[in-house]
């Protein structure tokens, strides 16, 4: 396993490039051709994988080494913003040196597919793709799967709130919580994806409506990340604060005293469980579609969904496996089970420029 430095990945690039021109014009007899799925015809690309990487979690790198011992296949990777990976493959076009792209969130799985970075895996190439990754967390064509789960719940003072008193997404837009919420900003990809599962369910003007209601009960300006929202929760800011789970078992499992206090202050509530469940979200990967090496990309994305891999990823970062029968990080665990919505991750995904707009309107900074 390789960490390849923004120069690494550029010198990749520019070989790429240099090699196209030469196969443009004489090729020499020595040189490497590239066959029309990009893979090298005389298989030396084959020993090595380039991951572009939206995720990152030191747990990433045991399950690239996992792979590599089982294999023999290289795993040399770049971990940046998501966005700034797919404008990245963008500008690189077919000279990419991507194989595949990791990342979090339906929203930029989304993109990157709607913007034809994408190619799709079928479930001949990979039965157990299919067998392993649910209908709603995977693209309809196979251009990308979900690798993880991660769900949006409502999270509360105990010394402030009653569990009973919650209950639904939909109920937080109710004025008996004003000044109490907290929660991230509008452009925040996990509320874009929250919200545009909103969309979905009760349309535009109705989700609207909600957002609206959710502003005027903000405790301050959204600001900071998920675990910005627990933390002043717990400090008595305000009374619930939206947040995906994992951020919270992080501060069960901290060296720092202060965020061990915080997190005995918290409640979880899995909202909407009398009706579609509640919000999950996804971290997934997708095969970019000029892949050098598709044949050990697919097997990587196979390795991901297996069982040593799942655990990896639940016991690493405290987020939910997709293959079930993994089992749960035990602080994880300890949140009690629920109810998960089946709302297509593609589906939400779509409506995140929606969202993005309709937030805006309502106010959501």
């Amino acid at each position: 396993m390789r960490r390849l430095t923004r120069r690494a990945f550029l010198a990749t690039s520019s070989m790429a490039t240099a090699a196209v021109a030469i196969a443009q014009g004489c090729t020499p007899s020595s040189s490497t051709s590239n066959n029309a799925n990009g893979s090298s015809s005389n298989g030396s690309s084959q020993k090595v994988l380039r991951l572009y990487s939206g995720r990152h979690y030191d747990s990433d790198k045991a399950v690239y080494e996992g792979f590599e011992r089982k294999t023999g296949i290289k795993i040399e990777y770049i971990s940046d913003d998501a966005d700034k990976l797919i404008e990245r493959i963008q500008a690189e076009g077919s000279h990419s040196a991507a194989d595949l792209l990791l990342t979090v969130d339906a929203g930029r799985l989304w993109r990157a597919s709607a913007e034809g970075l994408l190619q799709p895996v079928t479930a001949t190439q990979s039965p157990s793709l299919y067998s392993a990754v649910p209908e709603n967390l995977r693209h309809p064509e196979g251009q990308w799967f979900a690798l993880s789960k991660r769900a949006r719940v409502i999270m509360y003072n105990k010394e402030k709130v009653q569990p009973s008193e919650l209950s639904t997404y939909e109920a937080l837009a109710d004025a008996r919580w004003r000044s109490q919420i907290l929660v991230r900003t509008s452009s925040n990809i996990y509320n874009l994806s929250w919200v545009g599962e909103m969309i979905a369910v009760h349309g535009e003007a109705k989700t609207e409506q909600w957002a609206r209601s959710m502003v005027a009960n903000f405790a301050r300006p959204p600001e900071g990340n998920d675990t910005a929202q627990i933390m002043s929760c717990a400090a008595g800011i305000g009374s619930i604060a939206i947040s995906n789970t994992y951020y919270l078992v992080r501060l069960a499992k901290s060296t720092k005293p202060e965020e061990r206090t915080a997190f005995q202050r918290i409640g979880v509530c899995f909202p909407n469980q009398g009706d579609r469940g509640t919000h999950i979200n996804i971290s997934g990967v997708g095969l970019v579609k000029n892949a050098h090496n598709p044949e050990g990309a697919i097997q990587f994305m196979e390795y991901l969904l297996s069982p040593e891999a799942q655990e990896l990823f639940a016991q690493g970062n405290n987020e939910y496996p997709v293959l079930k029968g993994v089992a749960l990080d035990p602080e994880l665990a300890k949140l009690g089970t629920f109810k998960e919505s089946t709302v297509s991750a593609t589906t939400f995904g779509r409506n995140n420029e929606v969202a993005l707009k309709l937030l805006d309107r309502a106010g959501w900074k």
